[in-house]
Protein backbone atom coordinates (compact mmCIF):
# COMPACT_ATOMS: atom_id res chain seq x y z
CA UNK A 1 0.00 0.00 0.00
CA UNK A 2 3.04 2.33 1.18
CA UNK A 3 4.45 1.93 -2.72
CA UNK A 4 1.45 2.14 -4.67
CA UNK A 5 0.82 5.67 -2.63
CA UNK A 6 4.70 6.44 -3.30
CA UNK A 7 3.72 5.72 -6.89
CA UNK A 8 0.89 7.79 -7.06
CA UNK A 9 2.58 11.05 -5.20
CA UNK A 10 5.57 10.22 -8.46
CA UNK A 11 2.98 10.11 -11.15
CA UNK A 12 1.15 13.13 -9.45
CA UNK A 13 4.20 15.67 -9.17
CA UNK A 14 5.18 14.57 -12.87
CA UNK A 15 2.27 15.43 -14.48
CA UNK A 16 1.65 18.37 -12.18
CA UNK A 17 5.14 20.21 -12.76
CA UNK A 18 6.12 18.69 -15.94
CA UNK A 19 6.54 20.94 -18.93
CA UNK A 20 4.60 20.20 -22.19
CA UNK A 21 5.82 19.05 -25.41
CA UNK A 22 6.44 21.37 -28.23
CA UNK A 23 6.57 20.18 -31.76
CA UNK A 24 9.59 21.44 -33.93
CA UNK A 25 9.02 23.07 -37.00
CA UNK A 26 11.68 23.73 -39.40
CA UNK A 27 11.52 24.74 -43.14
CA UNK A 28 13.23 22.41 -44.87
CA UNK A 29 12.98 18.58 -45.35
CA UNK A 30 15.18 16.20 -46.90
CA UNK A 31 13.17 13.50 -48.82
CA UNK A 32 14.72 9.92 -49.18
CA UNK A 33 13.71 7.46 -51.28
CA UNK A 34 10.28 7.82 -53.37
CA UNK A 35 6.44 7.54 -52.88
CA UNK A 36 6.44 4.81 -55.03
CA UNK A 37 9.87 2.97 -53.18
CA UNK A 38 8.65 3.59 -49.80
CA UNK A 39 11.29 6.23 -48.67
CA UNK A 40 11.03 8.19 -45.78
CA UNK A 41 11.65 11.98 -45.01
CA UNK A 42 12.76 14.00 -42.29
CA UNK A 43 11.63 17.80 -41.83
CA UNK A 44 14.70 18.79 -39.07
CA UNK A 45 16.83 21.22 -40.83
CA UNK A 46 17.39 24.75 -40.50
CA UNK A 47 19.22 25.50 -43.72
CA UNK A 48 19.14 23.91 -47.14
CA UNK A 49 22.60 23.46 -46.92
CA UNK A 50 21.99 21.04 -43.08
CA UNK A 51 19.66 19.10 -45.81
CA UNK A 52 21.74 18.65 -48.40
CA UNK A 53 24.90 17.77 -46.30
CA UNK A 54 22.40 15.12 -44.24
CA UNK A 55 21.17 13.32 -47.62
CA UNK A 56 24.58 13.31 -49.33
CA UNK A 57 25.79 9.98 -50.37
CA UNK A 58 22.13 8.53 -49.27
CA UNK A 59 20.49 10.12 -52.42
CA UNK A 60 17.36 11.98 -52.59
CA UNK A 61 16.74 15.63 -52.33
CA UNK A 62 15.84 18.36 -50.23
CA UNK A 63 13.03 20.79 -50.41
CA UNK A 64 10.76 23.30 -48.60
CA UNK A 65 8.36 22.36 -45.73
CA UNK A 66 4.96 23.18 -46.59
CA UNK A 67 4.13 23.13 -43.02
CA UNK A 68 6.87 25.30 -42.16
CA UNK A 69 4.96 28.75 -39.83
CA UNK A 70 7.94 30.70 -38.46
CA UNK A 71 7.81 32.10 -35.46
CA UNK A 72 6.48 35.76 -35.16
CA UNK A 73 8.77 38.17 -35.34
CA UNK A 74 8.43 41.51 -33.15
CA UNK A 75 5.79 43.66 -33.16
CA UNK A 76 6.53 46.78 -34.79
CA UNK A 77 4.11 49.62 -34.00
CA UNK A 78 2.96 52.23 -36.32
CA UNK A 79 5.30 55.51 -36.27
CA UNK A 80 3.70 57.85 -33.68
CA UNK A 81 2.25 60.68 -36.02
CA UNK A 82 0.35 63.52 -34.05
CA UNK A 83 -3.09 65.41 -35.31
CA UNK A 84 -2.59 68.99 -36.85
Amino acid sequence: MRLLLLVLGIVVGAVAFGNGAHAQNYPWCAVFGGADTGGGSNCGFVTFEQCMATRAGMGGFCERNTQYVPPPGPYLAPPYRSRR
